[in-house]
């Protein structure tokens, strides 16, 4: 009865500047059309923005993933987008999410639930219908701010204030939810950096650093995932302003010993970072001179790509730590041997790395920015026919030495000099 009331008097609580924000993302994604078909479903069936969506909204912050509450259940879900051709996945229905994709975005629509079972890393969930019990399970008061497509705002636990005030809250006792899932440790350092106006309370404090040991039931894929989220929010590189916060990163990622050179960035350092990605950020607080890069890569989930670009980043930083190897003769050679991201990465590494050469370096960037890498266009074919030599071994080994000349010789090389290698 009380939803049936919900749709057919607005809440006192509509704020006309989030049915604004609302519209100018309905002209995005359109995603009235998943309101309108779950709304109309039946009598009581509704479908809410929650969590980071209408938070960011709030705090007037790019909207990058949209979350969705329903008191449907998901096979109830599942049966409204097929019957309308909607494209879904099932990777979360065991915890109620059904994904939705319209066009290129994704919308997370959950089913309205509560915890039955929780061991720290995963709950045992029950459907609901009840808004305040879907709430009451959530973590933080700023997480628990829903919003129907008009903008009225239901908000149990006064979120909204809390985003004002800068309060970073949890909902209820605070250590029977970190207990619940012990990655809110994490999240609460995420939210923290990004929304806090306080201080850490020193009981939180207290409590967060009793229960740190509770993180080891965490999978290394949602470990992973949420320093991705920490590391590209909006406010990580004032990190180091906050030393309780960088205190349970490194307990958690010991591997992070460089996080200080996020201290003190000029103007210049601070727009390269934000223009890189995360796994950037991670090389330049995991790379030295020991194997701390190998033992993060080891214990992670990391794509054989991404894998392959530390790796390299950390070569070059070893080999060449004491060595003046920022000319454009030698990072042609680099760009040749590998491509124009990895030149610089290179090269941001040691901006960042080495403040005393920043108008060096960023001369150098610009003078490559345009650049396409050198070709090497001697060919085994052209070796064969010339010299008659048959295909193996020896014909490699010829292809490499000449190569190799062509390189140090500022990718040049005579038919003489080609000549007198292949006689060699």
């Amino acid at each position: 009865m009380i939803n049936i009331f919900n749709k057919i008097f607005k809440r006192k609580n509509n704020l006309n500047f989030v049915k604004s924000k609302l519209q100018d993302l309905e002209n995005k994604t359109n995603f009235s059309k998943i309101f309108n078909l779950i709304n109309n479903y039946s009598d009581g069936s509704e479908v809410r923005f929650v969590g980071g969506c209408i938070r960011k909204i709030l705090t007037e912050d790019e909207i990058d993933d949209i979350d969705l509450a329903t008191n449907l259940e998901p096979k109830q879900v599942c049966e409204i987008l097929a019957d309308n051709n909607i494209n879904f996945f099932k990777s979360g229905i065991e915890h109620g999410t059904i994904t939705a994709k319209i066009k290129e975005t994704n919308f997370e629509i959950t089913s309205l639930r509560k915890d039955v079972i929780t061991d720290g890393r995963h709950a045992k969930v029950e459907f609901s219908k009840n808004w305040y019990e879907d709430a009451s399970r959530r973590d933080f008061t700023i997480n628990s701010i829903y919003s129907d497509l008009e903008g009225n705002i239901y908000d149990p636990f006064d979120g909204k204030n809390d985003l004002k005030i800068g309060s970073v809250k949890f909902i209820g006792d605070e250590e029977k939810r970190i207990k619940e899932d012990y990655l809110r440790i994490l999240r609460y350092v995420r939210f923290f950096l990004d929304y806090s106006k306080n201080d850490h309370s020193e009981s939180l404090k207290k409590i967060i650093r009793k229960n740190i040991d509770g993180i080891s039931k965490i999978s290394k894929e949602r470990l992973l995932d949420e320093l991705r989220k920490i590391v590209l929010s909006r406010n990580f590189l004032n990190i180091y302003r906050d030393k309780f916060s960088t205190e349970i990163l490194q307990l958690i990622f010991p591997q992070l010993k460089n996080i200080f050179i996020l201290n003190n960035l000029n103007e210049k350092q601070i727009s390269i970072l934000k223009s890189k990605d995360f796994y950037f950020i991670i090389s330049l607080m995991i790379i030295d001179e020991t194997d701390n890069s190998d033992y993060f890569l080891y214990k992670f989930k990391v794509s054989n790509e991404q894998k392959k670009r530390i790796k390299l980043l950390k070569k070059f930083y070893v080999e060449n730590i004491k060595k003046n190897i920022f000319t454009e003769e030698n990072l042609w050679k680099v760009f040749y041997e590998n491509d124009k991201m990895i030149l610089n990465d290179i090269i941001d590494l040691h901006l960042m790395k080495n403040k005393s050469s920043i108008k060096k370096l960023i001369k150098l960037k610009e003078f490559f920015k345009d650049k396409e890498p050198p070709k090497f266009n001697i060919n085994a074919r052209y070796i064969m026919e010339k010299f008659k030599i048959e295909e193996g071994p020896f014909l490699g080994q010829k292809l490499k030495q000449i190569e190799k000349q062509w390189l140090e010789n500022k990718f040049k090389i005579s038919e003489q000099k080609i000549t007198e290698i292949v006689n060699n």
